[in-house]
């Protein structure tokens, strides 16, 4: 079985890993993204034929590339048979083992949790586990969340995850290792791991679904969860429908005049440079998604879903990203595009907005009364906090612009992406932003008055 290798192919914008699996000739696939091209460099640059692809779960946090990679290539395409889809699979249920190629095994194991129907996949050296692929079940040091479904499933699924980290524990040896699909960030997971790898045998030792009772490990996780995007709730219906290959051919481009028109109409109009280029001058009424954060996960969490989208890229090659990246969350085709930079997208005087850190925020607040607004979600608010200070998470900031009122308004997060983002929608909205662009962890250390549970 050393022999064979297992290749990660990361997302890192969405948190989530896929694996390609293979002997040097036969591959496989778990849960593959929507750009399938990717997976296609990988079996070319090893020579390798597909004959697999195995989805875990119908994904909450991305659309999925298995079917049109599936038929893309000839794979047969692994869906769980309890799955209501309505694309030709090949269904498969607890207990049933696949042969790819003829040194490979794969075996299902039912393990609901994060789903009803979510299936782990133990890879097998003869008849014995060498490793298992857990999807959105057994995560580094945590599970995948049990929220996603609805309210009114998820005592029954968070107790579901708990018995199937234990089946898992029980079921495969301590050295075999771990390979999931969430839990790099992903919104998925329940909590968050700086891990980037694991055994079964590490599991049992630190993960609260093996360490804790289950009245215990329920309490917990379900305390301590937060929002999810919005644009969730679109991946489920959009999986089982079936994507299939994105178009990634370039959209239409549009000059400073055809720009102001769509901005005008209330369409977003993004700019994908970084949030301190963007302060310094940029289109107005245009927003800021940098490609250097997770831009996808807050652009899909912001927007109201089905507004035309239009992108402003320094270079061609950072619209193609963009275009990319997005969609994987289901947003198939922007409006159009433009390159270049602020000058040539508009006609008239670029807009700007100022930045600072939070010691630049200590001194001002020395000299004149400010408003500091916290875009971090509630619940990082509800641990530590300045003073004083007014949140709004940023998902909700579009809807709730109006609560603000006409101030110098210090906008801060956790590192400085959502503030760059909140500032920029405040900035369209006609106020007058301050992104602190500084890390949290220096609030309290340049004298801001710091309060809450974990200070």
């Amino acid at each position: 079985m050393s022999s064979l290798t297992i290749l990660a192919i990361e997302t890192p914008s969405l948190g989530d890993r896929s694996y390609l699996v293979h002997d040097g000739e036969v591959a496989f696939v778990i849960d593959p993204q929507r750009d399938i091209g990717r997976v296609l460099a990988l079996l070319e640059e090893h020579h390798l034929r597909l004959t697999d692809v195995f989805e875990t779960h119908i994904h909450n946090d991305y659309v999925t590339g298995g079917l049109a990679l599936a038929q893309r290539t000839g794979a047969a395409y692994h869906v769980n048979a309890a799955d209501e889809v309505s694309f030709e699979r090949t269904p498969i249920t607890d207990g049933e083992t696949v042969a790819a190629g003829s040194r490979m095994k794969i075996r299902a194991i039912a393990t609901p949790g994060h789903t009803f129907t979510h299936l782990s996949y133990a890879l097998l050296d003869g008849d014995e586990p060498y490793a298992v692929f857990t999807g959105g079940s057994l995560l580094y040091g945590a599970t995948g969340r049990p929220d996603l479904l609805g309210e009114e499933h998820t005592d029954a699924l968070v107790r579901h995850q708990h018995a199937s980290a234990h089946k898992l524990a029980e079921q495969l040896p301590d050295e075999a290792e771990v390979f999931p699909t969430h839990g790099f960030g992903s919104f998925c997971a329940a909590t968050q791991s700086e891990s980037t790898q694991s055994t079964i045998g590490q599991e049992k030792r630190s993960n609260p679904a093996l360490t804790q009772d289950e009245e215990t490990y329920a309490r917990e996780l379900l305390e301590g969860l937060a929002s999810w995007p919005a644009y969730y709730a679109h991946m489920g219906p959009a999986n089982a429908a079936g994507p299939g290959a994105p178009d990634l051919s370039p959209v239409q481009p549009a000059d400073a005049h055809e720009l102001r028109r769509r901005i005008e109409a209330g369409e977003w109009v993004v700019d994908l440079r970084n949030r301190t280029a963007f302060a310094a001058g940029h289109a107005p009424g245009t927003l800021n998604f940098g490609l250097d954060g997770p831009f996808a996960t807050y652009l899909g969490w912001l927007i109201e879903w089905g507004t035309p989208v239009t992108l402003l890229g320094e270079t061609a090659d950072d619209v193609a990203e963009a275009q990319r990246e997005l969609v994987r969350i289901g947003i198939d085709r922007p409006a159009a595009q433009a390159t270049g930079g602020p000058e040539y997208w508009t006609d008239g005087t670029l807009a700007s907005f100022a930045t600072g850190t939070f010691a630049d925020l200590e001194q001002v607040r020395r000299h004149r009364p400010v408003l500091v607004l916290d875009v971090r979600r509630a619940d990082e608010h509800e641990k530590t906090r300045i003073s004083g200070a007014m949140n709004i998470p940023l998902h909700e900031l579009p809807q709730r612009v109006a609560e603000l009122p006409d101030a110098e308004v210090w906008v801060h997060c956790a590192g400085g992406y959502r503030a760059g983002v909140a500032a920029s929608i405040l900035d369209a909205a006609g106020l007058r932003p301050v992104a602190v662009d500084d890390s949290f962890a220096n609030a309290e250390d340049v004298g801001l008055p710091v309060v809450g549970s974990e200070v």
